[in-house]
């Protein structure tokens, strides 16, 4: 079943943005994941992966959990608020099945709505 593709403008793309994410913003976290955010008044929210090759040295599997990143953001992303997000991931997330991936990154977007107050409950 093919995925609806992740459009151009739901993606950090210049390193500013990158950047200034890394300087000021909020933080989330889990298990496999690291999330950072902050608003962007664009009215929509963008998604940025940064993983690195601590993560694995194997191309496929960092790919693998971009894949999946993608996808769960792509199905989240209408309830989320105008906000910029970076996902990174640790060393763990290579070693762990799809579904668990899912289901981590996941209960990260249900910990990022709680934070910002709006209602994780809307699933």
């Amino acid at each position: 079943m093919p995925c609806a593709e992740l459009p151009r403008e739901a993606r950090l793309r210049r390193p500013s943005d990158f950047a200034a994410l890394r300087s000021s913003s909020g933080r989330a976290g889990g298990r496999c994941f690291y999330l950072r955010y902050r608003d962007n008044g664009l009215g929509y929210a963008r998604l940025g992966l940064a993983i690195s090759k601590r993560v694995s040295k194997r191309a496929v599997e960092r790919n693998r959990i971009k894949r999946l990143l993608r996808e769960s953001f792509r199905r989240v992303r209408h309830r989320l608020p105008a906000i910029d997000v970076m996902v990174m991931a640790r060393s763990q997330a290579a070693a762990i099945p799809g579904p668990q991936l899912l289901d981590e990154i996941d209960a990260l977007w249900r910990k990022l709505l709680a934070q910002r107050g709006d209602n994780p409950a809307a699933q």
